[in-house]
């Protein structure tokens, strides 16, 4: 945590890349994604005065590849809320690569409830 930022650092293996020294779009939107969720998970939790995290859902997200993301080391994830509406999280997050901003997301996150097949899956 880094005040309303959720962080982190992912190293990615020769199997993520999309051609030779960069990373593949899909493993990118795979850890926005990801990590999105888990923010609002986590300022879900917060809001709500709760002991553990809401289990969450993606409801919408999008993607930006601004430039390639290169293999060369960790990629550093950032994400905070937005808007915090009842159970809905609006996230935005940034994928940084050696300085750089690589990739960027913006997405809508639910807390479900008892009977989705996602509750209680932590």
């Amino acid at each position: 945590m880094e005040g309303d930022l959720v962080v982190a650092d992912w190293t990615p293996e020769e199997h993520h890349q999309a051609f030779p020294g960069v990373l593949n779009g899909g493993i990118i939107g795979a850890l926005l994604d990801c990590h999105c969720n888990w923010t609002a998970a986590y300022h879900l939790m917060k809001a709500q005065g709760a002991a553990t995290p809401p289990c969450t859902v993606t409801a919408d997200y999008a993607i930006v590849l601004k430039r390639p993301t290169p293999m060369g080391g960790p990629v550093h994830l950032s994400a905070k809320p937005v808007d915090i509406q009842g159970d809905r999280v609006v996230v935005e997050g940034t994928l940084t690569a050696n300085g750089k901003v690589t990739a960027t997301c913006r997405g809508t996150f639910v807390a479900v409830k008892e009977g989705h097949p996602a509750y209680h899956r932590w």
